[in-house]
């Protein structure tokens, strides 16, 4: 059985989120489905009335309970996020052994690497669980060779001063 592609955007600039989000509409403007899953960022793009018209094509998931971004949080909060960040990580986990998607997206999940609430390893055994031609792609500032390892392109996002 072919296993679909593990992409990754990376890098210190702006523009991971939205250019998976750009893959995101492509995928489903050719009939396919699409699955993102928010981390680190509060509850983020999953209350948007915009993205929420785009289901049944695209759907959101975000499991933070707060609207705060993870780095915007005090320890107690940041251990009560954890929980939902490892809810979201089950999910993600059912979305892959089921096959529910063409596409998923796991928006910020190389920053849960950074954080050390899951390691390369977590990701890579995730990851095993795709099926037959799914697509995921992984967004977050933390990029190291290993987790370039788990991925057949990588494609970095930077900051460059101009002028």
């Amino acid at each position: 059985m072919k296993q679909g592609s593990v992409y990754i955007y990376s890098g210190d600039g702006h523009g991971k989120s939205p250019a998976a989000l750009g893959r995101a509409v492509m995928m489903a403007s050719s009939g396919k489905s699409v699955v993102i899953i928010q981390f680190l960022k509060g509850k983020g793009l999953a209350d948007s009335e915009l993205l929420g018209r785009l289901e049944p094509e695209i759907k959101i998931f975000s499991f933070a309970k707060m609207d705060k971004g993870f780095d915007e949080l005090s320890q107690e909060e940041k251990e009560d996020e954890i929980i939902n960040i490892k809810n979201g990580m089950q999910f993600a986990k059912k979305v892959l052994a089921t096959g529910e998607c063409d596409l998923l997206i796991l928006d910020e999940v190389l920053g849960l690497i950074n954080y050390g609430i899951m390691t390369v390893d977590n990701l890579g055994q995730l990851l095993a669980l795709r099926g037959e031609n799914m697509d995921v792609i992984l967004t977050g500032n933390y990029l190291s060779d290993e987790a370039c390892r788990l991925a057949d392109e990588v494609s970095k996002i930077e900051n460059y001063q101009v002028g």
